[in-house]
């Protein structure tokens, strides 16, 4: 038989367990957020932020590409899928196969930015010979094919950097200046945005794309045009958000069926003036007229 003096403490220890369990008495939320390795670190941002907007819901972000996301979310195993390029129709139905209902939410825009070593002589670079440097056949193999030597690049071999096939920005990549053909053998497939700059900025003879949130100091990005001889245009904010960059996109977020509730109120955030001037901070354009302070 319990004692009076053993039970307040067995009360006390199981009301301690409950309260730590529970957030202080309140049930807290928890919301799987994964996928585009480009919105990574916006999504894990929005998420550290929206803990003190309502500290009853904890966001658990991770990457692996927008195909890791939508893959997860074609599953049901994730609350929302991150994604730098559209879902396809082929997913779309696996999902509804699976009792999933994607709904697309735009949640910003990015340029895509291509990267150079900053020895490196080009200052702007056309989408038609982006096409052969990095498409299947292309004609540009070496740095003297476009005219210039590479100070520190022994060979002048052109070293592609691209990124892995489960990413959405080698899919975005790849329809907007491939048209969809094949990339050519042989490119450094790497794993994530930063690694892409990082490389570049150590391989004189490299050429990379990925983000623009991504660029440092220690890299150049090239002016882009839509064809040889025209004017050409830098990534920034302004230009993803007008639409002269020629290789700017819309970055999503996905969700199983229309979200409410947390879910619902967390999106919400994400869309209002102070969730957005959070991804212009991170160096991406929003997806709303912002007034930032």
């Amino acid at each position: 038989m319990l004692t009076r003096n053993k039970l307040f403490v067995l009360l006390l220890i199981s009301g301690t367990a409950l309260l730590s369990a529970c957030g202080g008495g309140e049930q807290r939320q928890i919301i799987q957020n994964k996928g585009s390795d480009t919105l990574v670190n916006v999504a894990q941002a929005w998420a550290e932020a929206y803990q003190d907007v309502n500290p009853a819901v904890v966001v658990a972000v991770s990457g692996g590409g927008s195909g890791t996301g939508i893959a997860a979310l074609i599953n049901g195993t994730v609350d929302i899928a991150n994604a730098s390029r559209a879902i396809k129709e082929k997913e779309i139905q696996q999902a509804k196969e699976n009792g999933q209902d994607p709904i697309q939410h735009i949640v910003g825009y990015d340029a895509l930015a291509v990267y150079l070593h900053p020895d490196n002589p080009i200052d702007t670079l056309s989408l038609e010979q982006l096409a052969q440097i990095y498409g299947d056949g292309g004609s540009y193999l070496h740095w003297t094919d476009l005219g210039v030597e590479v100070p520190g690049c022994q060979d002048q071999e052109i070293v592609v950097v691209s990124r892995q096939n489960n990413s959405g920005t080698y899919a975005y990549f790849r329809e907007a200046v491939l048209g969809d053909g094949d990339y050519r053998l042989g490119t450094r497939d790497m794993h994530g945005s930063k690694d892409v700059v990082d490389l570049v900025e150590n391989t004189p003879c490299a050429i990379g794309y990925s983000g623009l949130a991504y660029a440092t100091e220690h890299v150049k990005m090239a002016c882009i045009d839509k064809k040889t001889g025209e004017p050409c245009v830098y990534p920034s904010v302004e230009t993803a958000l007008d639409g002269t960059y020629p290789i700017a996109r819309p970055l999503f977020m996905y969700t199983n069926g229309v979200p409410t509730g947390y879910i619902g109120d967390y999106l919400d955030w994400i869309m209002s003036n102070e969730g957005q001037c959070i991804i212009l901070k991170k160096g991406y354009a929003p997806a709303i007229d912002v007034h930032c302070g």
